[in-house]
């Protein structure tokens, strides 16, 4: 299957009510189609609520494999918060690069997705938190997502330049000593102890 970025995802810092309280988030990310400047820090137009957990070199962008949003679209129908055709849109979970032809299990800390015009290293997998329960609407999303491992993973700019939604990339293989799953399930352990 041809790897490619299905869509470009960008969104600024807004406050929200959750649980009763005011907080920052910038998870609930829309499709843009004219190209981003991809820069050392992220996406232009794009922010970060949190940089304590999400952002700077290593977590500039984040990334969702496509082949996981039938799952979430149904989990979302059973739990009453959307309908069974709905879709959910590309940045729903918080990525800016909504990919298809890469899985969690396919990637490696230091692989390098390069596209046409900048080049992305992958740094890390993507950690769920209490926003992202508020995201998909029901309380058990980032448990479902801790026992899924689907998680995406961060990504730091080797190469600055742009993207734009549509375009192809081609997956560089780095040391392949720690993969992303494996990474994201043992620290999901971790902190179940």
């Amino acid at each position: 299957m041809p790897t490619v970025l299905l869509s470009l995802n960008i969104s600024h810092a807004r406050e929200v009510e959750i649980n009763g309280r005011s907080v920052m988030t910038a998870i609930g990310k829309h499709p843009v189609q004219e190209p981003v400047e991809v820069r050392l820090l992220g996406l232009a137009g794009d922010e970060q609520a949190d940089l304590s957990v999400h952002g700077g070199l290593s977590k500039a962008v984040y990334a969702y494999p496509s082949e996981h949003y039938p799952f979430w679209q149904t989990v979302r129908a059973q739990a009453k918060v959307s309908l069974w055709d709905e879709a959910l849109k590309p940045g729903s979970l918080g990525e800016n690069l909504t990919l298809a032809g890469l899985l969690e299990s396919e990637v490696w800390i230091g692989d390098v997705l390069r596209f046409p015009h900048c080049e992305l290293a992958v740094s890390e997998p993507r950690f769920p938190c209490f926003k992202f329960n508020a995201a998909m609407g029901f309380s058990q999303a980032a448990k479902l997502m801790a026992s899924s491992a689907w998680c995406g993973f961060y990504l730091a700019v080797r190469v600055q330049g742009s993207l734009r939604a549509g375009e192809p990339f081609e997956l560089i293989a780095g040391p392949r000593e720690v993969g992303i799953t494996e990474l994201f399930r043992s620290r999901v352990a971790a902190q179940r102890r």
